[in-house]
């Protein structure tokens, strides 16, 4: 992704959060006026583009009512700056122009006396600009996974293919760094590699936050708001959640608010509401979360507004910790047989095979109203895991995208630790963009795989190194990794165990920090150690071994790896997608060397295959 500057005045991006040069004296274009000891006015009196606010994240939300001619406009909450200024978020006052702007703030920082509330760092920092830069400031920012340029992101929804444009909507905090205040932030890219960031596209109002949420192309205006009509469903997350319709007739630009909404009300808590069209029944069907139930509540209707509830799945199935969210279901083919077959996707919180956040999914057979999943031998629901590391979460996929592809991207973080990892400007990025498929394991259960998209490939540069084969033992074989540019690289190697009982993959720097891959063929499993990857103190949850199961039964101690390192994070496929390990890292300087070693026996590592990108 280009990381360069944008001047916000002419671009279509809302930028940074990091102090800059550019921006106006410190309190120019705004008065002051102190209320009281938690109420204060900030009056916006010049004509800038942006009211920059100063935010220091150890601090609790201010409520922060935008009144613009004396209306209450929006309500926001920000972390105001008591006793230091972390970084500035930027209100947008473009639309107001020619009207009054006063924010009407409350805080939460008791203070005895008026006098010590004007002492509060966040006073004299309020200023008036016409430009926010956004040039990257964070050392690990990723540089070829999407990262909103500033702000908080989680679960990416509402995602959606049309003319040749893939839409990514996500959860998004545009004024800190961590959770609140959510809308739907939105990147468009014509290749899932390279993204242009959008101003947002649906923000709260009088229903509440703006939660996670699916998208569609009603090609045959069953909606009746006009052909190829991007029509969205999310949850207004308020007193209560209940699930509101909006829809766009410019590409997924802009989207206009359905005036009947709500469209779904329960009485109890449901959310992140995922639709899509069914080929076998001629209507729409919606999965929607029944979290604290442990449960998917399935529905259609003809014309995305009107939804009957047809059933309920999963109570007492899979992993029943935490709760459920961001559902997602689909068919496909299963490869090497005529069969095809339905998944459904459960993101759980807390819940993970390692800890926190974590994704299950259900294999069976869908006919438009009950979800009927595969058992096993012994006629149980096996719990099955799209991925076995601790940050891939609220993976959904892209609807209508092209010639049947079903493609997917998840949150590349872990409820655990997401608001404290060592990112200030902004915090999260997604998993790369991969494509799921359908095959039989050994044990005859019918398992997903997911593989890195095709236009992942465009991403490599030169081959840094390559090797055809070498054999390893117990004191290793020292390989260069290219450390440029944060040390991001694709490495492609496949193994050969022989009599080995383990062998490693150590990544390592200069200042010891390693992280640690090992295969062993005679318990069929893949780990990965980042215990002493990097910065791990910002967590106790953080440093932790994942394990995987190899999928190798059938290939006598020989596995293929694909390893993707980006500045704060590795992604490892294996067995052609059969399983995937998705883990963020922090080095203080990039890994620098890759030591094959093997223990209990030689090992043969072949078809070395290194690439800058």
């Amino acid at each position: 992704m280009d990381k360069s500057k944008f001047n916000i005045a002419t671009m279509i991006v809302v930028g940074n959060m990091l102090l800059s040069s550019g921006i106006a004296s410190a309190g120019e274009g705004v008065a002051v006026n102190h209320l009281g000891v938690n109420n204060t006015l900030v009056r916006v009196e010049g004509d800038g583009r942006y009211l920059l606010m100063p935010v220091q994240e150890s601090n609790d939300d201010a409520t922060v009512n935008v009144l613009v001619d004396g209306k209450i406009e929006q309500t926001v909450y920000v972390r105001l700056a008591k006793s230091k200024v972390d970084y500035m978020v930027p209100l947008d006052l473009e639309k107001y122009r020619g009207h009054d702007v006063v924010l009407n703030i409350v805080t939460s920082q008791n203070r005895a006396t008026v006098r010590e509330a004007k002492e509060d760092a966040c006073w004299s920092r309020f200023c008036v600009s016409d430009t926010f830069d956004t040039s990257n400031r964070e050392k690990y920012r990723p540089a070829y996974h999407h990262t909103p340029l500033y702000g908080w992101m989680n679960d990416p929804n509402g995602m959606v293919y049309k003319d040749g444009v893939w839409h990514l909507y996500y959860q998004y905090n545009p004024y800190g760094s961590k959770w609140q205040n959510m809308t739907w932030g939105h990147s468009s890219s014509a290749d899932l590699v390279h993204w242009t960031h959008h101003p947002l596209a649906i923000v709260p109002n009088g229903l509440g936050s703006v939660f996670s949420g699916s998208s569609v192309l009603d090609t045959a205006n069953t909606a009746g708001f006009g052909d190829d009509a991007i029509v969205s469903l999310y949850t207004s997350a308020g007193v209560s959640q209940i699930q509101s319709l909006a829809w766009s007739a410019d590409n997924g630009a802009t989207f206009n608010i359905y005036p009947a909404n709500p469209v779904i009300t329960l009485e109890s808590e449901a959310r992140d509401p995922n639709m899509f069209w069914n080929n076998h029944t001629g209507e729409w069907n919606l999965l929607l979360a029944h979290p604290l139930d442990h449960e998917m509540l399935i529905f259609s209707s003809p014309n995305l507004k009107d939804w009957s509830l047809k059933s309920v799945f999963g109570k007492g199935l899979g992993c029943q910790d935490g709760v459920w969210e961001c559902p997602d279901m689909f068919e496909l083919p299963v490869e090497g047989t005529d069969l095809k077959k339905w998944m459904l996707i459960c993101n759980i919180n807390p819940g993970g095979p390692f800890g926190g956040s974590g994704i299950q999914y259900f294999i069976g057979d869908f006919d438009g109203a009950v979800f009927t999943p595969d058992r096993d031998a012994e006629g149980n629901v096996p719990t099955k895991w799209l991925d076995f590391g601790k940050d891939n979460y609220a993976a959904v996929s892209w609807s209508d995208a092209p010639d049947g592809r079903r493609t997917i991207i998840g949150w590349m973080s872990n409820w655990q630790y997401a608001a404290e990892v060592p990112t200030v400007q902004y915090r999260s990025a997604n998993t790369l963009p991969r494509e799921v498929g359908l095959f039989k394991g050994a044990d005859g259960q019918i398992y997903a795989s997911t593989v890195p998209s095709p236009e992942v490939d465009t991403l490599r540069g030169s081959l840094f190194k390559k090797y055809k084969g070498m054999s390893v033992g117990a004191k290793g074989n020292v390989v260069p990794l290219p450390v440029g540019n944060g040390g991001i690289c694709e490495i492609l190697l496949d193994i050969d165990a022989r009599k080995a009982d383990e062998v490693m993959l150590n990544f390592s720097n200069e200042k010891g920090e390693y992280v640690t891959v090992g295969y062993k063929p005679g318990e069929h499993t893949v780990s990965f150690d980042r215990i002493n990857s990097g910065i791990t103190d910002f967590s106790q949850d953080f440093p932790v071994v994942t394990v995987a199961p190899a999928f190798d039964e059938d290939s006598r101690g020989h596995i293929s790896l694909r390893i993707f390192i980006d500045r704060s994070s590795m992604e490892i496929f294996g067995q052609d997608g059969k399983f995937a390990m998705t883990n963020i890292v922090f080095p203080t300087e990039p890994y620098s060397s890759l030591t094959v070693s093997a223990v209990g026996g030689k090992a043969d590592i072949r078809n070395v295959r290194i690439y800058s990108m």
